[in-house]
């Protein structure tokens, strides 16, 4: 019986509440800080120290962050962690789009535990509608998170002119990027994984969903040629996928992770994912090309952890995943 599968116990609960208290305490000596840099960068002007003050919020938020990996490390139970990653080695200083599968809210802890050390933080498109939720909302937009505005499948339809408007919206939000290293996710499959999603989509993947690929289709489109890299992160957790509050009561005992960057094709930077249906059909086999893969990392990476496969495909277990 796995950790996940049996009831929960007076020692795990005690320590997830004590896990809350202290993650909800770092936010609180972190998040006013944060929110005071933007305050400064929206009264400053860019030239004079607009830079300044976004490293300076990025540097509190890896702080942040830095705590939480330490809770991982010194507060809960030893986790085996396999992983694998690139052959190359990834720098802090450049710029990434990330992929990756999505199965619980865990995953996003679980790749800034792995990334901190290794990538610029992680950042995702957002809605602007996000910016009206207090603190939340403004702390996205303070490191840089893309904020969107979308219009609807009916309005576009109405007034074909706004799916312009959209592209032009999605060029300035990434664009506002490129002065600064960062990771851009995109969670392919659009939601998180459960069998009653797997089994309604029919879904091809025995461990994932159907991928959507024009989220990574327009970020390509609109930062592939000034990106260092596409990085594609496969999470797996051989023992069940837990929740977010098993994981800090200290109830997930094994996480895989692979990391291995992909080379984007000379054809995927020239083409037009919105206008060209040739190429957006070639663009969503390739990225069908890209799943299939990651089926195959996840079985390999399940095999191993019944010792059943001690190969993964580029390997470098030397890299450790406890922080210094």
């Amino acid at each position: 019986m796995s950790a996940l599968t049996r009831p929960k116990t007076i020692i795990e609960r005690a320590r997830g509440t004590l896990m809350g208290a202290a993650i909800t305490a770092n936010t609180f000596t972190f998040g006013p800080p944060v929110l005071a840099v933007g305050l400064a960068r929206s009264l400053i002007p860019q030239k004079l120290a607009g830079q300044r003050l976004d490293e300076l919020a990025v540097t509190l938020t890896n702080q942040w962050l830095h705590f939480n990996s330490w809770l991982i490390d010194r507060a809960l139970p030893d986790i085996e962690w396999q992983l694998t990653m690139p052959t190359t080695d990834l720098s802090l200083e450049k710029q990434y789009l990330l992929i990756c599968n999505h199965q619980s809210w865990v995953d996003t802890t679980v790749m800034q535990y792995i990334g901190l050390p290794r990538m610029p933080l992680t950042r995702f498109f957002t809605k602007w509608e996000l910016i009206f939720i207090p603190f939340l909302g403004l702390a996205f937009k303070i490191l840089g998170f893309p904020m969107m505005k979308r219009h609807s499948k009916e309005a576009i339809a109405k007034n074909p002119a706004l799916k312009q408007q959209d592209l032009l919206e999605a060029k300035r939000a990434c664009e506002n990027l490129l002065n600064r290293p960062f990771t851009l996710l995109n969670y392919l499959e659009g939601t998180r994984f459960t069998e009653k999603k797997h089994a309604a989509q029919k879904s091809p993947y025995a461990n994932l969903l159907k991928p959507k690929a024009g989220g990574i289709g327009l970020a390509l489109q609109i930062l592939g040629q000034q990106v260092d890299g596409l990085l594609d992160m496969t999470i797996v957790y051989p023992d069940g996928i837990p929740g977010y509050t098993d994981f800090w009561m200290g109830r997930v005992r094994r996480i895989g992770v692979d990391l291995r960057e992909i080379q984007i094709p000379a054809w995927v930077l020239a083409g037009d994912y919105e206008e060209d249906p040739q190429f957006r059909q070639q663009f969503q086999d390739w990225v069908a090309g890209l799943w299939e893969n990651k089926q195959q990392t996840i079985n390999q990476m399940l095999a191993r952890f019944n010792n059943e496969d001690n190969a993964l495909s580029p390997a470098s277990l030397s890299i450790p995943a406890k922080q210094k």
